[in-house]
């Protein structure tokens, strides 16, 4: 299994605008759901989601992202919709 460290710089290499853009990333590893917990933050604003262990797998293996690339691009461009008054 592959730890929090190179799951986040997977994503970073990924999304490199993930950081740069006031977006903070945070991944753990959450037991209760056998899964990758990816947690976007901007400002007061967080989101997150979870990738299931086999998909991030075969991901940091250089086989496919989809499962990552897919549940990623959607959690960034959610929490890139926030509008701020």
């Amino acid at each position: 299994m592959y730890n929090k460290d190179q799951i986040c710089e997977k994503i970073r290499k990924t999304y490199p605008d993930i950081g740069e853009c006031g977006i903070d990333l945070n991944v753990d590893f959450d037991k209760n759901n056998n899964a990758w917990k990816v947690s976007l933050k901007k400002d007061h604003h967080k989101l997150k989601t979870y990738l299931d262990r086999e998909d991030a797998a075969t991901c940091m293996e250089g086989k496919q992202c989809i499962g990552l690339g897919l549940q990623i691009a959607q959690l960034k461009d959610n929490i890139g919709q926030i509008k701020y008054f």
